[in-house]
């Protein structure tokens, strides 16, 4: 059993930035996959970024991202991070991670490929 827990989010100005952070209780294997996934107001979730917990190239949604947000971890801690940067009033959503338990090398993308989620923390960006 994995709970998780985000926080980070708030307002900020178009330009700006913030970092999110992802706290996990329970044990994440080296084999598991943390994301992260946002929903706009009245649009779809959507996926932002992954990456597997023992280390390795992380995904990014590049039509989301464009080379503005970076993953992280940190095992000791047990905690995920999305420094997100030079945010856009686009960018306003609700931000979830999630965690896969064991990677098996299909599409992480997909948010019902995911085990467990996060109740999410808000992000707004004024223009």
């Amino acid at each position: 059993q994995v709970q998780l827990v985000e926080s980070g989010g708030g307002l900020v100005q178009a330009g700006g930035s913030l970092r999110l952070s992802c706290a996990a209780s329970g044990r994440i294997s080296t084999n598991g996959i943390m994301g992260w996934f946002r929903r706009a107001p009245g649009k779809e979730r959507e996926f932002v970024a992954a990456l597997t917990w023992g280390g390795g190239d992380p995904w990014y949604d590049d039509s989301v991202v464009k080379d503005r947000f970076i993953i992280a971890r940190n095992v000791a801690e047990n905690t995920a991070y999305l420094q997100m940067n030079r945010l856009e009033p686009e960018d306003t959503a609700v931000y979830y991670c999630a965690v896969r338990v064991r990677y098996d090398g299909t599409n992480i993308a997909r948010g019902d490929y995911y085990d467990y989620w996060g109740r999410g923390t808000q992000v707004t960006v004024s223009s």
